[in-house]
């Protein structure tokens, strides 16, 4: 009669306990900047940045939802620059992205979804507001096409260019290139 008790309580407690496993908790700026500061693996540490611009990100675009455009507009910059130091820490590194593809491919992915956040942030915003996005947008795109080439060297480029200025704007760069 007591095992009868005792197995929905320990049921319970393993899947309080399973669900916490899974469960990841939101990055939190502080200890983010902390695990920066100490690592010394320059994979771990770009990853640590990606992590930081992303959250730089999220913030800005909850920064645009509520109006503070002037706020915004420095998340976004803050996050650029997270980018930036990514990209220059897996450079710096002296790893070949070809034969170690770690942290490349990651900041790869990262661009490439948060330009996806960027565009859909863009279509939200008025006209008028849109032109730090698409600064944004327009230079990790290019951080992008930089990563891409670390990682396929014997490829042009220009395959690697977006369609975000073709979207609402015109790249002169490719028409002078072709010229």
């Amino acid at each position: 009669m007591r095992l009868s008790y005792l197995a929905p309580a320990a049921l319970a407690l393993v899947l309080l306990w399973a669900g916490g496993l899974s469960a990841r908790q939101p990055d939190k700026e502080e200890d983010l900047l902390a695990r920066l500061e100490r690592e010394r693996n320059p994979v771990k540490k770009a990853k640590y940045e990606i992590r930081l611009g992303r959250l730089k990100l999220h913030q800005a675009t909850d920064a645009y939802d509520r109006g503070s455009f002037d706020q915004s507009e420095q998340l976004l910059s803050a996050y650029l620059e997270r980018m930036k130091s990514s990209w220059q820490i897996l450079r710096d590194s002296g790893r070949r992205a070809v034969k170690q593809p770690q942290g490349f491919k990651e900041l790869d992915i990262e661009l490439r979804e948060d330009w996806r956040l960027l565009d859909d942030l863009k279509h939200r915003v008025s006209y008028t507001d849109r032109g730090p996005i698409e600064r944004t947008a327009h230079e990790v795109d290019r951080i992008r096409s930089e990563v891409l080439h670390a990682l396929f060297p014997g490829e042009h480029p220009a395959q690697y260019k977006s369609s975000f200025l073709g979207r609402g704007g015109f790249d002169f760069a490719i028409l002078e290139s072709s010229l």
